[in-house]
């Protein structure tokens, strides 16, 4: 039997897996630093009533503005009004969860930030 020769490829240089690097799709190429602050993530999504329910990782105010992203997409919108156990409130802090209004359809897993 004969040993099969096996060329080892060579890694690409530095500057060629820069080029190759993937670009986020809606990500934001500036170059100041962004000043979104990760808030949490949709635990649910109800979908008939257009209500996305988010444990919290950082306090929520009723006027902030909102970015949620996730599954390529990626919307503004500000939080007019929002509810804890069915009781309407203009604050939430962190680790309650929260519910309000979304303009477009969201799924489990989408990150929300909160804008500055």
């Amino acid at each position: 039997m004969k040993k099969k020769i096996v060329k080892k490829s060579k890694p690409n240089p530095p500057k060629a897996r820069k080029a190759l690097r993937r670009v986020r799709p809606n990500a934001k190429l500036s170059a100041g630093k962004s000043k979104e602050k990760l808030i949490g993530k949709i635990a649910h999504y109800y979908d008939k009533i257009k209500v996305a329910a988010v444990t919290l990782k950082d306090t929520l105010s009723q006027g902030d503005t909102i970015r949620i992203e996730g599954g390529g997409k990626s919307f503004t919108q500000q939080i007019d009004s929002m509810q804890i156990e069915h009781e309407q409130v203009k604050k939430a802090k962190k680790g309650e969860d929260v519910g309000f209004k979304v303009k477009q359809k969201v799924r489990e897993g989408y990150r929300v930030y909160k804008t500055a």
